[in-house]
């Protein structure tokens, strides 16, 4: 039976964060495409959508599909919008198998990575004790606790781990505290230095504000507040990958159902035990193409026109 991968992506307004995918899905394809055809799709805003991906993939005889979500934490795009998708999917042929892989989470290699950027930082800066040193380890911030503990505790890893003299978390968006937030705790703390690590894959709209955000705080305080690279194509991330798929191809994917807010009680999250799991991205699904994608090119004509009524 031929087998496939579909690299799920979430999208991005931004041409430079669909492009640093689109790399990541270059190099991925070269580590797999020996064993099985790799294709990819996007949650909202950009095309593929994982509808095109997948059917892209049965016309090429594909009939067994792992799906490997690009997505570091299990908030609701693991948990509702994704499997919502493959699941539509699932239906649409009758001798094909789409298994989910889990998402990366808190991994060794990703802890090991987040070592690895914090030390590369370190290294283009004057020595200094780290415990005059602060971490901040961002998160993308959900609505699930469960997903947001995870930056927690990789943060507290870090943190005992490396021997910093402070360490919390900051999130870009929907949780507490934001970045904002947590920088303006850390300054009064008076730390010499703080370290920011974002815990992203690439550049995008998140990404940028909360170097915007690092990049303000660092020129108003007397102290020193430096960010980290995102985490890339970095070989660690890929063995990350590597470990997703083999527990895929095993029937070992499994959520961290303990404590989640779908499946169990959870305090001041009790009204989403047993919610229906749902897509929420369906009014931006492929809304943008290619041509808007690209700064300085004409978003009119015909042809384009065509190509929105049509969907491709």
């Amino acid at each position: 039976m031929k087998e496939g991968i579909l690299l799920c992506g979430h999208g991005s307004r931004r041409a430079a964060a669909v492009t640093s995918f689109k790399r990541l899905v270059t190099v991925l394809k070269e580590r797999y495409e020996d064993k099985y055809e790799v294709d990819y799709g996007f949650l909202e805003f950009n095309h593929p959508t994982y509808e095109a991906a997948v059917e892209r993939m049965y016309l090429n005889g594909v009939r067994k599909i792992y799906a490997l979500p690009v997505i570091l934490f299990a908030g609701s795009h693991a948990k509702n919008d994704i499997p919502f998708e493959l699941n539509t999917l699932q239906t649409y042929h009758d001798d094909l198998t789409i298994s989910m892989a889990k998402h990366i989470g808190v991994s060794s290699f990703l802890l090991d990575l987040a070592v690895k950027r914090i030390t590369e930082t370190e290294a283009k800066l004057t020595p200094l004790d780290r415990k005059e040193t602060c971490l901040i380890v961002v998160g993308r911030g959900t609505t699930d606790p469960d997903a947001n503990s995870d930056v927690a505790k990789l943060m507290n890893m870090l943190w005992e781990g490396l021997g910093f003299g402070f360490a919390t978390v900051g999130y870009s968006g929907t949780a507490y505290p934001n970045v904002k937030e947590s920088l303006e705790l850390v300054n009064k703390l008076g730390f010499k230095r703080t370290i920011i690590i974002p815990f992203f894959f690439f550049t995008g709209v998140l990404l940028e504000r909360i170097y915007g955000a690092v990049a303000a705080m660092h020129e108003k305080s007397e102290h020193e507040y430096i960010y980290t690279d995102p985490f890339g194509t970095d070989e660690l991330i890929l063995k990350a990958f590597d470990e997703r798929l083999d527990e895929a191809k095993n029937g070992m994917a499994n959520m961290n159902c303990q404590m989640c807010k779908y499946r169990k009680q959870v305090v001041g999250f009790e009204e989403y035990l047993g919610q229906e799991q749902m897509g929420h991205h369906l009014n931006v699904k492929g809304v943008l193409f290619e041509e808007d994608e690209k700064p300085g090119e004409t978003k009119g004509g015909i042809s384009n026109t065509i190509k929105k009524i049509l969907g491709i």
